[in-house]
């Protein structure tokens, strides 16, 4: 078998955790499976490597911090190397360029074109174990590229695709993909299995246990996911097309605390401009989410969207060089103190009644709705970020605890 293994950043986190990482791909190892693992930066490399770039140059390209932030993973792979040599086992370690892993040229975010194979299996046919960075890639530039946060899942996911790899483990943290948050919601419960789609949506909505671009790859090319704990042997969740069990109304409760609402006030209500509105933004690769417009009102109209808090300053800015000329606004409104509080499930799509039952969980305990966004699948709202704690408790009790 060829097994792809990623291990996220706490798996490898110092040298006791990295000597775990090594003993377990040397099991897999030795029942003559061939083994390709992606490893993250080592604990919060990443975030120091960050705030050493911010005390240089608050305002540094996004370019160099590319450059910068890629060596994290690289000492992560080569320190295993070490390890693994140390206990017996070849290994070779191996960057995005070695590899090499071609992506778009979206510095901070791009997308992954292509992998080639070569080096890899022919690695493998030596009888090594393969490292690969994790998160990262080489642009037409020649430039190393990242592909945002939590890149490394998409990587593996991406590596397992080309390679044909029999499976694809994704160790972390956490025993696997629970119901909700367990350091929140103390009362959710570990899922064995769950669709492509339900961890899609958990995962874009702030999950946190899966990067949602790993997750869109793998059910794209049919990858069989396995989310477990590399701290333990505990069997951890399958994410797949189709689970065996009757699906249950409600999968899962999440929330993202890395959001701000934008409110453009004043905007002509004519033809055109919401079109202008996104396009500004969506030229400056901004993604937008829940969108909501008001009823036009005196031949104007208002329109308030939501964007990732780090891609705030940068939407104001934009919005703020277009408010006299295109978009002629009276206004630009900033609410940064907010949260996306989300309920995910397939059985949602055959049972009426699922919003307002979210609503009557929310209303119970006090929580305003400022905005609100639903799908087949999934329904979301849009909270004052002090109450997303008791939000999250209260939907969770609403819904899962009679499932469970």
């Amino acid at each position: 078998m060829l097994i792809v293994k990623k291990f996220g950043g706490t798996s490898v986190a110092d040298k006791e955790r990295i000597f775990n990482v090594a003993r377990r791909c040397i099991e897999d190892y030795k029942k003559g499976n061939e083994i390709v693992v992606v490893l993250s930066a080592m604990g919060k490399q990443t975030d120091v490597l960050l705030a050493q770039a911010r005390d240089i140059n608050p305002n540094a390209s996004k370019r160099e911090l590319d450059m910068l932030l890629t060596t994290g993973e690289q000492i992560s792979v080569s320190l295993m190397a070490m390890a693994l040599d140390s206990l017996g086992v070849p290994a070779v370690s191996l960057n995005a360029y070695q590899v090499a892993m071609h992506t778009t040229s979206v510095y901070g975010n791009a997308r992954l074109k292509r992998i080639d194979t070569e080096r890899i299996r022919n690695e493998l046919q030596n009888k090594r174990i393969v490292l690969v960075t994790g998160f990262q890639g080489v642009n037409k530039y020649d430039d190393y590229t990242t592909l945002g946060r939590g890149g490394s899942d998409t990587t593996a996911v991406a590596l397992a695709a080309a390679l044909h790899a029999d499976a694809c483990e994704i160790y972390t943290d956490v025993d696997g993909v629970f119901t909700a948050d367990p350091r929140i919601v103390k009362t959710s419960k570990k899922l064995d299995e769950i669709t492509y789609d339900e961890m899609l949506e958990l995962a874009s909505l702030g999950a946190g246990v899966l990067h949602n671009r790993s997750v869109e790859m793998a059910k794209k090319y049919g990858v069989q996911l396995v989310v477990r704990s590399s701290l333990n042997t505990t069997e951890g969740t399958i994410v797949k097309e189709e689970v065996k069990m009757e699906k249950m109304l409600v999968s899962g409760v999440a929330c993202d605390k890395n959001t701000a609402r934008i409110a453009v006030i004043g905007l002509e209500d004519q033809p055109g401009v919401a079109f202008k509105l996104f396009n500004h933004l969506a030229k400056h690769n901004v993604n937008v989410d829940i969108i909501l417009q008001s009823v036009g009102r005196d031949g104007t109209k208002d329109i308030s969207f939501t964007v990732k808090e780090d891609d705030l300053d940068e939407a104001v800015a934009i919005l703020e060089r277009h408010q006299e000329g295109s978009l002629k606004c009276q206004k630009i409104d900033v609410e940064r103190e907010v949260a996306k509080v989300s309920i995910v499930g397939a059985g949602m799509m055959s049972n009426a009644g699922v919003a307002a039952k979210m609503f009557e969980a929310l209303y119970d305990v006090g929580v305003n709705i400022k905005m609100i966004s639903t799908s087949e699948i999934r329904v979301t709202v849009l909270i004052d970020e002090i109450h997303v704690e008791k939000a999250m408790n209260a939907v969770h009790e609403k819904f899962l605890l009679s499932q469970l």
